[in-house]
């Protein structure tokens, strides 16, 4: 998100967010001690990031894009929520359940970007949930085999299922070739959501139409890297081509220009 050829401040305000996200998921994922107890806490910081007296350092550089947006309680309060579900919820029925899970782990951020960007508004909102779900998509797809020794499976139950999947395929390596048509199935499913929201680009401001352009064109290289690899991503972890991003965020820009440029 916090590319470095964006304007300094905001480079400063993006990675503000990526800070209180970034967080957030660490408190959920990573802490020995009671993590819910953690969550809990970093709300309590939050009110007074709101107040200008947070203690923690990430809170403390958040205030200023805070006072500076004006930005809404509630996105920063479904980061944390999305974190306390999965202290809860390791399994998904279907896939509708996972998009609900991503209106709570990945939308908001896509909405507070919008609000620094000077762009809320309900339709950019809707097309900016399409791009959010779709990247933290894809980033479960990538991370099938570490979710689940986490003890998490965020591939829809329903699609295992069909697939003829089992949990203990998502820890063999290499990939069973049925877990490959059922990643390479989400994939697509992401993809399309990606296609869904890239109307936002067009609708945004420069700079904001570059950093939101790069994040679609970072899901897509991503998109490309499972399928270059066979979706084995029990074997490795398939990481995107830096060439892939910047190819998928011209084209993508390039498509922006043209709708812009209809009547």
């Amino acid at each position: 998100m916090a590319l470095r050829w964006l304007p300094a401040q905001l480079r400063r305000d993006l990675l503000a967010l990526y800070g209180f996200a970034r967080l957030a998921d660490d408190l959920g994922d990573e802490v020995e001690a009671d993590r819910l107890a953690s969550l809990d806490a970093l709300e309590q910081d939050l009110e007074r990031a709101f107040a200008g007296t947070a203690r923690h350092p990430l809170l403390r550089q958040l205030t200023p894009t805070l006072r500076a947006h004006s930005l809404p309680r509630e996105p920063f309060q479904k980061l944390i929520e999305a974190n306390r579900r999965d202290q809860r919820v390791q399994r998904y029925e279907s896939f509708d359940a996972l998009l609900g899970y991503c209106a709570l782990s990945a939308n908001p951020v896509g909405q507070l970007v919008l609000h620094v960007a000077g762009a809320a508004t309900t339709e950019n909102f809707e097309l900016s949930d399409a791009i959010c779900s779709a990247l933290q998509i894809v980033e479960h797809l990538q991370d099938v085999a570490e979710d689940r020794a986490r003890g998490r499976v965020y591939l829809p139950a329903v699609d295992l299922a069909r697939f003829g999947c089992s949990e203990e395929d998502l820890r063999r390596a290499p990939a069973r070739p049925e877990l490959r048509r059922l990643l390479a199935f989400e994939a697509e499913r992401a993809r399309l959501l990606l296609r869904r929201g890239e109307p936002l680009v067009a609708r945004l401001r420069w700079p904001a139409r570059l950093a939101v352009a790069a994040f679609a064109g970072g899901g897509l290289a991503a998109l490309d890297a499972l399928a270059r690899g066979g979706f084995d991503v029990t074997s490795s972890l398939l990481t995107p081509r830096r060439r892939d991003t910047l190819r998928h965020t011209l084209a993508i820009l390039c498509r922006a220009s043209r709708r812009r440029g209809r009547p």
